[in-house]
């Protein structure tokens, strides 16, 4: 029943390994569109956000506005680490790639996402864009993601990348754009509107806080304890709870 786009998916592994071996600097610039792809839909949520104050609908309108985050990831194409852990995590179990193509490509994946999500956090505090309200909305953000326990941290991002990596696999199971982009907005509107915790989200999210005038509890050490944990919550997320049980399902023991 799943085999077909399980199949996909573990192909998809391949193509991306060939790229990051073939074109580096390629892969690296998509990881980079990827980050600031992202970031647009953390600006724009933010944006909103701010202007709707304490109106008790902010969240849900923030988390239905986000999807344009993963939708240009998707439709346009680019490389996404939490999208990747499902990916790759495919290519690992039907043993089309090996781990340490894996890892090599999670990382730079991961430090091109930092990149984009970096440069436009930096282009727009410059652009002067980051009105008092919308720059104490994400400093409060951001206090609040680096104050949070890392157990926390690690199963919020857990419980994100299970929806984001279930909108990577609709993707693979649908071959209509039009129902691909319905699942992404449901699945964003489900992490956003709930508060879990997505790596690359947060680079842009806590790179704004650190640039504007930072609040108590903003700081480049909490970045790094933030990214750490809610990354790893990430992998296990896309890889043991999407990747391994659609793996499992797919099989054919015949």
């Amino acid at each position: 029943m799943y085999q077909e786009s399980f199949q996909a998916a573990a192909n998809a592994a391949i193509k991306k390994v060939k790229l990051l071996k073939n074109n580096p600097v390629g892969y690296l610039l998509l990881a980079l569109l990827a980050g600031m792809y992202i970031g647009f839909g953390i600006l724009l949520a933010f944006t909103i956000g701010a202007q709707l104050g304490k109106n008790p609908a902010a969240n849900l309108i923030k988390g239905l506005v986000f999807g344009v985050a993963l939708s240009l990831v998707i439709i346009p194409g680019a490389e996404l680490f939490t999208g990747n852990n499902f990916v790759m995590g495919a290519g690992l179990l039907e043993k089309k790639i090996k781990l340490g193509q894996a890892l090599l490509l999670w990382l730079v994946c991961w430090i091109g996402n930092l990149l984009g999500a970096g440069l436009l956090a930096w282009m727009y505090v410059k652009s002067g864009l980051d009105l008092p309200a919308i720059a104490g909305a994400f400093t409060k953000a951001a206090a609040a993601k680096m104050a949070a326990p890392a157990g926390q941290l690690f199963l919020r991002g857990i419980l994100c990348n299970i929806l984001v990596c279930l909108a990577v696999w609709s993707g693979f199971q649908s071959k209509n754009d039009a129902a691909k982009l319905i699942m992404v907005f449901w699945c964003l509107l489900a992490f956003f509107s709930t508060g879990f915790e997505h790596s690359v989200a947060n680079m842009t999210t806590l790179v704004v806080a650190l640039m504007a005038p930072a609040g108590r509890g903003v700081s480049l050490g909490g970045l790094g304890y933030n990214l750490l944990w809610v990354t790893l919550g990430n992998m296990v997320g896309g890889i043991c709870f999407v990747a391994l049980p659609y793996w499992l399902a797919a099989r054919d023991k015949q």
